[in-house]
């Protein structure tokens, strides 16, 4: 089962309170890349990490995995890219089928964020930049993590 922001949370609360915080790994799955995105130690803000080039969906959660413990998140978010309706269409039915592959390679619980539009935010922060359109694109899937992973983190510091 999927769970989404707002329902389940992996911090039981805030850093304000005095519960402890942990590192979160936030992903954009697309068909070519996947962009990785990082929280800091407290959970509090997200950082752009890296990005793993598709190949096979064994290979890639793998990849996912080897990210997992070498930080040691203790948790994993996946944008969900639903229809503007709020659906769940083709892309979205191939991320939800590589999450299936992910799940029994890491020790943690993965969660999904709407994440419409993160790729189009991503794009308009680099238009305007100088950089070689494929250094904006591989930026961009890690923005869109980066996106994704704090739309998360500020959801759940909120409960």
């Amino acid at each position: 089962m999927l769970h989404r922001v707002g329902i389940s949370s992996p911090f039981g609360g805030n850093s304000w309170n005095g519960t402890k915080r942990m590192r979160v790994l936030g992903l954009d799955v697309g068909d070519r890349r996947i962009g990785v995105a990082l929280s800091d130690p407290l959970g509090i803000t997200a950082q752009r990490l890296t990005n793993i080039q598709r190949s096979t969906l064994e290979r890639d959660s793998a990849a996912v995995a080897v990210l997992v413990t070498h930080h040691a998140a203790q948790a994993v978010v996946v944008g969900l890219p639903l229809t503007m309706r709020g659906t769940v269409g083709e892309q979205a039915k191939k991320v939800m089928g590589f999450i299936e592959a992910l799940r029994p390679q890491v020790p943690c619980p993965i969660y999904t964020v709407d994440e419409r539009l993160t790729t189009v935010q991503g794009q308009r922060s680099f238009h305007e930049t100088e950089a070689p359109r494929r250094t904006r694109k591989q930026l961009i899937d890690q923005v869109a993590a980066q996106l994704i992973l704090q739309a998360y983190l500020d959801a759940t510091q909120a409960h």
